[in-house]
C-alpha cells in the first residue's frame, strides 16, 4: 500500500510530532542519551516556539505515560493532568454580574491556571533524567535566533492583526512588524522576550540536586516572576469576543495554590486491547464508549477495509456511535466527583446504546441514563435551538483553529508522542494560551489561556464553571497496551474531531491492519451533530464531514442513510502522530501526519 512517507523502525529511539523541529529537538535528547521524558519535554517546550498559534506556556498539557522496565510502576499507565483550574474569583454569579450567559472565547476572562510548564517540569523532575537546561536550549535557541514561521500561523496572525492593531497592543508588538505589518512565511522570527522568560527560569533553576532545581523553577513560574506579571496584566481590562472590555479573575494567588496531579487513567479493553485515556474532566472516555459500543456490530470485521479505505457500513455505525458518546459527554462529563465512568463504560451499558443505532442517521443528542440516573444536559442546549444551526460554519480543517476577527477559536493544539530503547512510552498533548486567545504580556511573551470558556454557566452541571475545578478539556492524549504491555501512543490536534480522528486512526490499525503511517494516512471523518466544546459552541445535526479519497461509493452510501455530507479535500482532517513498540521483539515504530505539512516523526 501507498503511504506519504515510510513508518519508520529503528531499536534506539522514536519521535513523532505536529512540528518537525520539536520532533527533531525530542530526538536530538535521545541521542545526548535522555530518555524518552526528557526527549518529550525539549518538544513540548519547543512547540510554544514554533507552533505559537496552537499553544504556548500560558496553556495546558495532559500526558499520559508508562515506564518501561521492572518492577514497581513500571508498565502501568499513568495520566499526568497539567490542566489549570477555574481561579477563586470566577463563578456562575460573577460572570453573571458581567451579563454573560457563555464565557468568552478570547481575552482574560476565560483564563484558567496555566498549567503546561508545571506540567513539563513536573515530567522531567520526577522521571527525567537530564537538567532543566538541556531540554530548554531548543526552545530558548529558536525564540531567540528566529525560527521559519509557518504558513499556518502566519495566516491565523493575519486573520486577527486587525484585532491587535486595534484592542491589543501588546499582540501587536509581538506578532507583527516593526511597520505594523504581518509577518512572512517561512522568514525568520523571534521572541526575545520569551526566551528572556526561559532564561529566566533557567537563572532561578538552582539546588542541591537536578530535582531541587526543577523545583525552584516551579516556585520561580508558580509563586515569583510569572505569577506577578499574570497577576499584574489580569487586572486590565481587554476587549473579548462578546465585544466588550474586561479584566481577568486570574491572580498569583490562584498560580501558587495549583500543582499538576497524577491520576489512574480509564480503561477499556477491546479485542486484545486495553486502552488508556484521561478522564471524565476530558473528553477521553467517549473514545472507549464509542468502541464499546463498535465491539458488538458486525461492521467492524477486517472485510471493512477491503478496499483501503474504511466503507460506508463502518463510517455510518463510527459515526452513530461517536454521536451517542458524545452526547453522554454533554450531559456526564466534567471534573466532578459523582461522574459514573464505571456505568458508562459497562458492557450492559454498552449494549443498551448499540441497539440506538440504526440504518439511518440520527439527528437527536441522546444522552443516557448509566445506573439509572436521568440525563442532565445543559439548558444552552435543550431551549436554544439556535444552537443547532444547520447553516453554522463547519469544523473541518486539518484541525488549525478556526478564527475570526476578535481571535475567536473553536480551537486546537499540538501533539507528541515518543518511545525510547529502554521501552518509556509518552503521549502529550499541549495546548492553549494560543497567540489568538489573549493578549500578550508584555513582560513575558506569551498569552494566557482560555480553557475555560469550555465550562457551562448553569449550575448544578458535571461542567458547570466552579472555582478550583477543571474544564471539561478537549485535550485527549492515548496509550494502548497489548497483552498488558505499553504498546502505543498516539494522538491528534482538532477540539471536538480529536477523539473522532483518533477512532479513523484505531480502527484503521486494529480492525483494518494497516501500518501505523498507512493508518495515519487513511481517509478520515467526523461529525459536528453535537454542541461543540468551544465558544459559541454551535451544531451542525446530521452533518459528517469525510475526505473526498473516502470514496464516492462510500459517501453515496452515508448520503442514503441519510447523513448530510460534507465532502473536505483529500488531506484536509487530522494530524495524528504515533509512536509503538513491538513487546516481543522491542522494535520501535513511528509515523507522522502529512496533512497541513508540519508533522514529522524522527528515530532510528
Amino acid at each position: 500500500m501507498f503511504t506519504t512517507r515510510p513508518e519508520l523502525a529503528g531499536t534506539f529511539g522514536m519521535v513523532a510530532s505536529t512540528h518537525w523541529l520539536a520532533s527533531a529537538a525530542g530526538m536530538a535528547i535521545l541521542e545526548a542519551g535522555g530518555n524518552a521524558f526528557d526527549a518529550a519535554v525539549a518538544a513540548g517546550f519547543t512547540l510554544q516556539v514554533v507552533e505559537p498559534h496552537l499553544n504556548g506556556p500560558g496553556g495546558e498539557v495532559p500526558i499520559l505515560f508508562a515506564r518501561g522496565g521492572q518492577g514497581g510502576d513500571a508498565g502501568r499507565p499513568v495520566v499526568l493532568s497539567a490542566q489549570g483550574v477555574a481561579p477563586a474569583a470566577a463563578s456562575t454569579a460573577a460572570f453573571a454580574d458581567l451579563g454573560l450567559s457563555l464565557v468568552p472565547g478570547t481575552g482574560l476572562l476565560a483564563a484558567t491556571v496555566p498549567g503546561a510548564v508545571g506540567g513539563w517540569l513536573t515530567l522531567l523532575r520526577d522521571h527525567g533524567t537530564l537538567p532543566l537546561d538541556a531540554v530548554l536550549r531548543f526552545a530558548i535557541g529558536y525564540a531567540e535566533s528566529g525560527q521559519p514561521l509557518v504558513p499556518r500561523a502566519v495566516a491565523t496572525i493575519s486573520s486577527v492583526a486587525d484585532h491587535f492593531r486595534a484592542h491589543w497592543p501588546t499582540s501587536a508588538a509581538t506578532w507583527l512588524t516593526g511597520d505594523g505589518a504581518v509577518p512572512r512565511a517561512g522568514e525568520l522570527f523571534r521572541n526575545p522576550v520569551l526566551a528572556a522568560t526561559y532564561r529566566r527560569l533557567l537563572d532561578a533553576a538552582r539546588g542541591p540536586s537536578r530535582e531541587a532545581q526543577v523545583d525552584a523553577a516551579l516556585v520561580a513560574w508558580y509563586s515569583g516572576f510569572v505569577a506577578e506579571a499574570v497577576d499584574g496584566f489580569c487586572r486590565q481590562p481587554v476587549v473579548d469576543d462578546s465585544g466588550r472590555a474586561h479584566a481577568g479573575f486570574l491572580t498569583a494567588q490562584d498560580l501558587a495554590g495549583w500543582t499538576p496531579t497524577y491520576e489512574p487513567p480509564v480503561t477499556l479493553d477491546w479485542r486484545g486491547w486495553t486502552l488508556a485515556k484521561a478522564g471524565p474532566w476530558s473528553q477521553g472516555p467517549s473514545l472507549l464508549q464509542a468502541l464499546a459500543v463498535l465491539d458488538g456490530l458486525p461492521v467492524t470485521g477486517p472485510d471493512a477495509y477491503a478496499s483501503g479505505a474504511a466503507d460506508a457500513d463502518l463510517v455510518h455505525a463510527a459515526v452513530e456511535a461517536v454521536k451517542l458518546a458524545m452526547a453522554d459527554r454533554e450531559a456526564w462529563y466534567g471534573d466532578a466527583a459523582d461522574v459514573p465512568v464505571e456505568d458508562l463504560l459497562s458492557a450492559g451499558y454498552a449494549d443498551g446504546r448499540r441497539a440506538l443505532v440504526g440504518e439511518r442517521a440520527s439527528r437527536e443528542l441522546r444522552p443516557g441514563s448509566p445506573g439509572g440516573r436521568p440525563p442532565l444536559l445543559p439548558g444552552f442546549v435543550t431551549e436554544a435551538s439556535a444552537r443547532l444551526d444547520p447553516s453554522a460554519e463547519t469544523l473541518a480543517g486539518v484541525g488549525e483553529p478556526t478564527v475570526d476577527t476578535r481571535g475567536t477559536t473553536r480551537g486546537d493544539t499540538c501533539h507528541v508522542d515518543v518511545v525510547d530503547r529502554w521501552g518509556n512510552l509518552v503521549s502529550a498533548t499541549p495546548s492553549g494560551g494560543w497567540l489568538q486567545s489573549s493578549p500578550v504580556i508584555p513582560s513575558l511573551g506569551f498569552a494566557l489561556g482560555t480553557r475555560a470558556q469550555m465550562f457551562w454557566l448553569e449550575p448544578g452541571l458535571p461542567n458547570s464553571l466552579v472555582p478550583g475545578r477543571r474544564p471539561r478539556t478537549t485535550l485527549t492524549p492515548s496509550l494502548a497496551l497489548r497483552g498488558g504491555v505499553p504498546t502505543l501512543a498516539f494522538g491528534t490536534p482538532g477540539g471536538d474531531q480529536q477523539e473522532q480522528w483518533q477512532l479513523c486512526f484505531w480502527l484503521a490499525h486494529t480492525v483494518g491492519g494497516l501500518d501505523l503511517q498507512a493508518a495515519i494516512d487513511a481517509p478520515a471523518w467526523h461529525t459536528t451533530s453535537f454542541p461543540s466544546s468551544f465558544y459559541p459552541r454551535q451544531a451542525t445535526p446530521g452533518e459528517v464531514v469525510v475526505e473526498d479519497r473516502l470514496g464516492d461509493r462510500a459517501i453515496a452510501g452515508l448520503r442514503r442513510r441519510g447523513h448530510d455530507v460534507t465532502v473536505s479535500g483529500p488531506w484536509s482532517l487530522g494530524r495524528l502522530s504515533a509512536v509503538s513498540r513491538d513487546p516481543d521483539t522491542g522494535v520501535l515504530r513511528a509515523a507522522a501526519n502529512p496533512r497541513g505539512m508540519q508533522g514529522y516523526a524522527a528515530g532510528r
